[in-house]
C-alpha cells in the first residue's frame, strides 16, 4: 500500500503539472488519453469533456492509473499512481464549474477562451458538462522516467500479478521508446523501456501512445499502437498517428474546422449524458 506521504506527493505533483495521462484496462484492452490534470478534494482526478464519453464509458473495470510523464519544470522525474476510482456523470456541469473550473482556467488556454466569464460560459455551455474520474485512492504508486523526444511514449498494458486484487486488472504503464513505430501489418516494434529494465512482455495485450500540444493547446495531438508484447517486441495491430516533433498553431481555417467538430462531439456527449439521466442511469 502506498504511505499518505507518498499519496501526498503525487496528488502535489498532479496539481503542478500541466498534462498528465489517464490509463486504465477497458474491455477492448489497454488504452489511455492525456489529460489536463486537476485535484477533487485534494485528489488526482481528470474532467473529461463529454466528447469523450465514449471512452469514459470503457472505465468498467473502476481502476486506473494517473500519469505524468511529461517533462517537469522543475527537473523531477514523472510519477504514477493506480487504484480504484470513481466516475461522475456530471451532465449540468455543476461540479465541475464550482470545484475544477478555475484549476483548468489556469492550464488550459481553450477553456479560458470558452469559459473565462458567465458570458462565455452561456455561449459554449457545451464545455462544461464533464465526465468527471478521480482516483479514490492510491494503492501503488511508483517514478517515471519523462518523455523527452518524440518518439518517447507510454506502454499501457495489464498488471496481472503486480497489483493488488481488485475488480479488473490494473494498468501497468512504463515509459518506452524505439526507433520505429511501424504500423500494423509491418515488423515488430522493439520497445525499450527508460529507465533500463527489461519489457519482460508474456504476450499479453498493450497500448502505447505519446501526446504533444501546439502552444495554445488548441492542437493536442495523439498517436497510439496497439497490439501484443512479447519480450520486448511490439507486435502492432493498431495505429494512429506519428510521433512529432513539434505541433503548429492552427491556421485560421483550420482553427475553424476545429471548434466546429469539438463543438459537435461535445453536444452529442450532452445529449447521451441527458438522456441517460432522464432514464435514471
Amino acid at each position: 500500500m502506498t504511505a499518505p506521504d507518498d499519496h501526498d506527493d503525487h496528488a502535489e505533483a498532479w496539481r503542478r503539472a500541466v498534462t498528465g495521462e489517464l490509463c486504465w484496462v477497458g474491455p477492448a484492452g489497454p488504452t489511455g488519453i492525456p489529460v489536463v490534470p486537476l485535484l477533487l478534494e485534494g485528489r488526482p482526478c481528470a474532467a473529461l469533456p463529454a466528447a469523450h464519453l465514449a471512452a469514459a464509458d470503457t472505465l468498467t473495470g473502476g481502476r486506473a492509473a494517473f500519469a505524468l510523464s511529461g517533462e517537469r519544470a522543475d527537473g523531477g522525474p514523472g510519477r504514477v499512481a493506480a487504484g480504484p476510482v470513481e466516475v461522475v456523470a456530471d451532465a449540468e456541469g455543476e461540479l465541475f464549474t464550482e470545484h475544477l473550473l478555475p484549476q483548468e482556467l489556469v492550464k488550459h488556454p481553450p477553456t479560458r477562451l470558452r469559459a473565462d466569464s458567465l458570458m462565455a460560459r452561456r455561449e459554449n455551455w457545451w464545455w462544461l458538462p464533464r465526465v468527471v474520474v478521480v482516483l479514490a485512492r492510491a494503492e501503488t504508486e511508483r517514478e517515471l522516467p519523462v518523455r523527452s523526444r518524440p518518439g518517447d511514449a507510454l506502454l499501457v498494458r495489464p498488471a496481472i500479478g503486480e497489483s493488488p486484487a481488485g475488480p479488473a486488472e490494473d494498468p501497468r504503464v512504463d515509459v518506452v521508446t524505439a526507433d520505429e513505430w511501424p504500423r500494423e501489418g509491418g515488423d515488430p516494434a522493439l520497445v525499450r523501456r527508460l529507465d533500463g529494465a527489461p519489457l519482460h512482455g508474456r504476450g499479453e495485450r498493450a497500448f502505447v501512445f505519446g501526446h504533444r500540444h501546439s502552444p495554445d493547446f488548441e492542437r493536442w495531438e495523439r498517436w497510439d499502437r496497439s497490439g501484443t508484447v512479447t519480450g520486448n517486441r511490439l507486435s502492432v495491430e493498431g495505429s494512429e498517428g506519428d510521433p512529432v516533433a513539434e505541433v503548429a498553431p492552427f491556421g485560421m481555417l483550420d482553427r475553424l474546422r476545429n471548434h466546429r467538430e469539438v463543438v459537435k462531439a461535445c453536444k452529442e456527449g450532452v445529449a447521451a449524458l441527458e438522456a441517460r439521466r432522464a432514464a435514471g442511469g
